[in-house]
């Protein structure tokens, strides 16, 4: 076995208070060099108050932080090896792009010839060299963006804080971003903590991700272990779409009173007899217009049909009157004939044993 080395980054008991209100509860996380790291939650769960803390802006109420292997308790966030990319990327309007770039290195121990030199370097990292005489004004949001990171790796940051690094993009632009960043990481090294709302973000960038609920971590999990293996009911709810139905632990499967059928699942983890809940995502749920074979089918009627172009969302009324959402990818070019199924059609829905997540009640 190879030698386990420290976490780069490693809180302990974190917690954070404004008088009667708790922020963040008992925050326990390890972080490792190198690695993209989101902190994923809705508004209000403490993932930003989180990041503060990393920076040194706020202090905790309790617990303690380690990075590097150096306690941060005592340290300013002016001397921490540390630097926060906030939302609004904060340029400077009045300075070029190589003015904002170099700004964080005003008080850096360097000559302004190494200076220059780091600042060239940083506007080929971000691909923005024929661009460094421009004002922010003068380029556009994704160009700014990469601005604003460059200014915070001109510092050669052990840790580089993104508070939603991406929200001020439109769709397509963000999508494009997040291989930009991925891609920059890379070549850098530098330890990223992303804070974002927004699940497709978290699941594209991340190595891992801590999912937030009320200030408390709920579970961290690579993308892939927190979709398809949720811990809880509400990770299971927040990332991405999903069914769950009201279930029992019976000898070798499922009893589900919305699905009047016996249900077999691949992974039960509770007793005989406990009360559970049966979670399935939408994609996982097949629809066939005769009965298929296999387990895990029932029937239903087509209530609702949503064409997005490379797939369509079915509503399901089941005969307990529960509605069921199933995916289904449009492979052939669209018309109505080459649908799934149609408004009001009778349908078979199916799943495997595998996609069935049970989970605690």
């Amino acid at each position: 076995m190879g030698e386990i080395s420290e976490p780069f980054l490693r809180l302990e008991g974190v917690c954070k208070s404004f008088g009667a209100f708790q922020a963040v509860r008992n925050v326990n996380l390890t972080v490792s060099r190198g690695e993209i790291f989101s902190l994923l939650g809705g508004s209000g769960c403490g993932k930003t108050t989180l990041l503060r803390i990393l920076a040194g802006f706020e202090t905790p109420t309790s617990g303690r932080i380690f990075l590097d292997g150096r306690d941060m308790a005592a340290v300013p966030p002016w001397d921490r090896p540390v630097h926060m990319m906030f939302q609004s990327y904060a340029l400077f309007p009045h300075m070029t792009v190589q003015d904002n770039i170099a700004y964080g290195l005003k008080h850096e121990p360097m000559t302004a010839s190494v200076r220059k030199e780091r600042v060239q370097e940083m506007l080929d990292l971000v691909q923005l060299a024929g661009l460094a005489k421009r004002k922010p004004h003068q380029i556009s949001g994704g160009q700014r963006q990469r601005v604003a990171l460059a200014r915070a790796l001109a510092r050669q940051p052990k840790l580089l804080l993104l508070d939603e690094p991406l929200a001020a993009l439109d769709k397509k632009l963000r999508e494009h971003t997040q291989f930009e960043l991925m891609s920059i990481q890379e070549r850098t090294g530098v330890t990223f903590i992303v804070v974002t709302h927004d699940q497709d973000e978290a699941m594209t960038l991340s190595d891992r991700i801590a999912v937030m609920e009320r200030g408390e971590v709920r579970q961290v999990g690579s993308p892939t272990e927190i979709y398809e293996y949720p811990n809880c009911r509400f990770v299971a709810s927040f990332i991405g779409s999903i069914t769950s139905f009201d279930a029992t632990v019976r000898e070798n499967f499922l009893e589900v009173p919305d699905l009047g059928i016996a249900v077999q699942a691949e992974r039960v983890p509770f007793p005989l007899g406990q009360k559970v809940s049966l979670a399935i995502r939408p994609e996982k749920l097949r629809i066939s217009r005769s009965r298929p074979d296999g387990p895990n089918v029932v029937e239903g009627i087509v209530k609702d049909l949503a064409y997005f172009g490379k797939d369509s969302l079915y509503r399901i009324s089941l005969p307990s009157g529960v509605l069921v959402q199933a995916h289904a990818v449009n492979h052939m070019r669209a018309d109505e004939a080459a649908r799934v199924a149609d408004w009001a059609d009778k349908v078979w829905l199916s799943f495997d044993p595998a996609a069935a997540i049970v989970l605690e009640a």
